[in-house]
């Protein structure tokens, strides 16, 4: 920090008051630096990966300088290489992250949930015996068999309405009747 009169200014926007050199993007870097890693802080909420973005726009412009057809547009060229190099560094941790969540070890299940789920299963199978004999058959065939709405009509008779209806109706009272054993237990 200098200190100049009342004001406290760090070094670099001391420069940024400099006369122009014989390096064009020696000056950009001094008048734009602070500016641009400011930007870089608010779009990615890290000073450290901020700097690093726009040392990589600086680099990058300093490698296609010579390409560059119109300088007074490098402004705008870094601005807009800070904000994709933003963009990148979203989308890395982004891919990182979902790595990082698929290399983590599945949960063990408890080591009770093998008698849990037989004892859930009992008891559905025992709430499905109390239902009215179609609607038993609806379910059976629905999800035990995995036949299709048209498929449980022709080998029931019936219509696919009926089907969709019965099906209905015994869901309903199979998850009443799976409600009254569990306030029941």
């Amino acid at each position: 920090m200098v200190e100049t009169g009342r004001w406290a200014v760090s070094a670099d926007e001391d420069t940024a008051c400099a006369p122009p050199t014989d390096d064009p993007i020696g000056d950009l870097f001094r008048l734009h630096r602070l500016t641009l890693v400011r930007l870089a802080v608010f779009l990615t909420s890290d000073r450290g990966l901020a700097d690093e973005i726009v040392q990589d726009a600086f680099v990058a412009l300093h490698r296609h300088w010579d390409r560059l057809k119109n300088k007074g547009a490098a402004v705008g060229y870094l601005r807009t290489s800070v904000v994709n190099g933003a963009r990148s560094a979203h989308r890395r941790r982004l891919v990182a992250w979902r790595h990082q969540r698929a290399a983590e070890p599945e949960a063990a299940p408890a080591a009770d949930a093998g008698m849990l789920l037989q004892e859930e299963h009992r008891l559905v199978v025992q709430a499905l015996r109390r239902l009215p004999r179609r609607q038993r058959e609806v379910l059976v065939l629905r999800y035990w068999s995995e036949l299709s709405e048209a498929d449980i009509a022709d080998t029931l008779g019936i219509s696919r309405g009926t089907v969709k209806s019965t099906a209905s109706r015994a869901l309903r009272s199979l998850e009443k009747l799976l409600k009254d054993e569990q306030v029941g237990r």
